[in-house]
């Protein structure tokens, strides 16, 4: 619970700066909680959820108009076509206090999923076929309190995912393999859905091309054992777990860790003093370091945030022993969405775009000649 607070502290921070620019050292922890976090008491929506298989129930999925999966940065050729399929979990962006979960239909919401998410779906537009749901999100100020209400919350956003998961498996071809993607609270999501659903079923177990678990904490030793996959220790493996978290140097992460190492892991045990997963999305192993002239490109975001340019060798990358993803000195182009400590967060997905583009292609090759 204490990381999953933490990173809706910089999810909130995210948006409350675009929102009123205020700065974060004036905004301690209890004041985004006086802000943020729902005085009412928590009580499911009476809409009874997302019908999946209508296709408003989707954020992105084949066949869908203006789909937000196509967005290309500007020289980037169109998407090709392939058999395998990608089940994409969005990020948190729903702030409102006046509900613990998102209305499925709330304007602010879907007008801040339409802005951000684009660039984090499109990174797998070459290797397969996007589903990303709608789902009922836990408020911000769920992550900022430790009030049983908030465990409600999370625990519903967790079941429509969970039933939209089926509506995919249901909709797409039943021999396609599959890449499992998220951000942020997206990723927590599919942390659960691996323990709960992937790991236990061998069947769907030999389906998974891959995991990307980004901006989400997994400890190696008390999260990993549990989730049925390994972590991706070669670029060409398949069937494996991919997690990073972004932060420029010099990086200050000791509230990351504080909140970290108060979490207890999905084997029941303490999160304290075990290394996060970083599997470096340059070189797509475990660890390591590559430079930036190995960074095939990154999104650089207009002052807007409507438009973007596809920029190579903007960052390096190096895992360090904590687990953090060092980019080297801060770039200049990503405005007042950093966050303290230089972290990245948001960009984690954009630093390295055309790389995982790549990295899912070399996974996907080596998954069907496996098969073959």
């Amino acid at each position: 619970m204490a990381a999953r607070r933490f990173l809706y502290v910089i999810a909130a921070i995210i948006f409350l700066i675009l929102a009123g620019g205020i700065v974060w050292t004036l905004f301690p922890e209890a004041v985004m909680r006086w802000t943020f976090v729902p005085t009412i008491s928590f009580a499911a929506p009476p809409d009874g959820g997302p019908d999946y298989r209508d296709q408003s129930a989707w954020l992105s999925r084949p066949g869908l108009p203006n789909d937000p999966a196509q967005w290309l940065p500007d020289g980037v050729k169109g998407a090709a076509k392939t058999k395998a399929v990608v089940f994409f979990v969005p990020p948190t962006t729903y702030l409102d206090r006046g509900h613990w979960n998102a209305p499925i239909d709330d304007k602010s919401m879907n007008e801040r999923a339409k802005k951000f998410v684009p660039t984090q779906l499109s990174a797998f537009t070459n290797v397969g076929r996007v589903w990303a749901p709608k789902y009922r999100e836990a408020t911000v100020g769920a992550f900022l309190t430790t009030k049983p209400d908030a465990a409600k919350a999370l625990q519903l956003a967790y079941g429509d995912v969970s039933r939209a998961f089926d509506a995919f498996l249901d909709q797409a071809p039943p021999d396609a393999p599959i890449i499992l993607a998220g951000h942020s609270q997206g990723s927590y999501h599919l942390l659960h859905l691996l323990k709960d659903r992937v790991a236990g079923d061998k069947k769907l177990r030999k389906r998974i091309l891959a995991a990307y678990l980004v901006g989400w904490p997994v400890s190696v030793t008390t999260d990993l054992p549990k989730l049925g996959l390994p972590a991706c220790t070669a670029p060409d493996e398949h069937g494996c777990i991919l997690s990073w978290e972004s932060f420029a140097e010099p990086a200050d992460a000791a509230q990351l860790r504080t909140r970290y190492d108060a979490g207890v892991g999905f084997t029941g045990q303490p999160r304290a003093n075990t290394p996060a997963l970083c599997v470096n999305p340059i070189t797509g192993t475990q660890g390591g370091t590559a430079d930036a002239n190995a960074n095939l490109g990154a999104i650089k975001p207009n002052e807007t945030y409507t438009k973007a340019t596809l920029t190579p060798r903007l960052v390096p990358a190096r895992c360090d022993p904590a687990g953090l993803l060092l980019i080297g000195p801060p770039p200049d182009g990503f405005g007042v969405m950093v966050l303290p400590g230089n972290n990245f967060h948001v960009f984690d997905y954009a630093l390295f775009w055309a790389n995982v583009r790549a990295d899912a292609e070399r996974r996907l090759a080596a998954f069907e000649k496996h098969r073959r």
